[in-house]
């Protein structure tokens, strides 16, 4: 694409979409990236050498502009570059929290803008990635932005108020399984499997699992009394009260 590219913001997220993008062979445009850590945009700089480090109002000045921020820094950043976004640009935003309105109140010259909840799972072009766009986003711009954000993975258009739900279901969700499936793996090790073999039963086992409940037909009930004996059974409880404290009073936390 002959399109430039520019991050403001050049941590994880940055990196998992260059990653996907370089999984795929994709040659972009001038890449520029700004960020006010140096540690970060030299680490990736080494990852990705086309990425060329600039300031980030040049960034802001680029095609595609994706706002790699954490929610807080969002609107004081547009603030300081809102003049050098071009009226003509797409501007991405990555952030959970700040919605279109704010945005469009920050850079109301530009009509092309979208918010993206990106996964972790893109580095690998497998991502599970819900897209919102503006009204006004022009249609042929729009389908060549789905084009570009599906080389990721699966990239649906949601209703915009959905994102953050996203967020909780999806962009997040690896992280309450992560940990546990690390330590499985260490338990598989310590009763006599290989790293291997443990992390194969894990891997295939984990798959048919999601299947059996998803796919088979049966209720969630008879899905789990298929196997009589659950050695934490007892911990259920307290298990479900957590996800349901920490995941909705976070959702509380980031929904607009």
């Amino acid at each position: 694409m002959k399109q430039s590219v520019g991050f403001i913001g050049g941590g994880r997220v940055t990196r998992i979409l260059l990653q996907g993008f370089k999984n795929k062979n994709v040659k972009l445009g001038k890449v520029l990236v700004a960020d006010t850590n140096t540690e970060v945009l030299a680490n990736l700089n080494k990852q990705f050498p086309e990425a060329e480090t600039a300031d980030v109002k040049s960034v802001a000045g680029q095609d595609i502009v994706f706002i790699s921020l954490h929610p807080p820094v969002v609107m004081d950043t547009l603030e300081l570059v809102k003049n050098d976004v071009k009226a003509e640009a797409t501007v991405i935003s990555l952030a959970p929290k700040i919605n279109l309105l704010k945005l469009m109140m920050k850079v109301g010259h530009v009509k092309n803008i979208a918010r993206l909840i990106p996964n972790a799972t893109s580095y690998i072009n497998e991502g599970y990635n819900p897209v919102t766009f503006s009204p006004a986003f022009d249609k042929k711009k729009k389908q060549e932005t789905l084009d570009l954000l599906k080389i990721l993975g699966h990239t649906f258009e949601v209703s915009e108020e959905k994102l953050e739900s996203y967020a909780i279901m999806s962009a997040m969700l690896p992280t309450y399984f992560w940990f546990q499936w690390r330590e499985l793996a260490e338990i598989g090790r310590k009763i006599g499997l290989s790293d291997e073999e443990s992390k194969k039963s894990i891997y295939d086992t984990i798959i048919a699992s999601l299947d059996l409940l998803y796919k088979s037909g049966l209720s969630a009930s008879e899905v789990i009394d298929l196997i009589p004996v659950k050695p934490i059974g007892e911990h259920e409880p307290q298990i479900a009260e957590i996800y349901n404290v920490k995941l909705i009073g976070l959702f509380e936390k980031i929904k607009p």
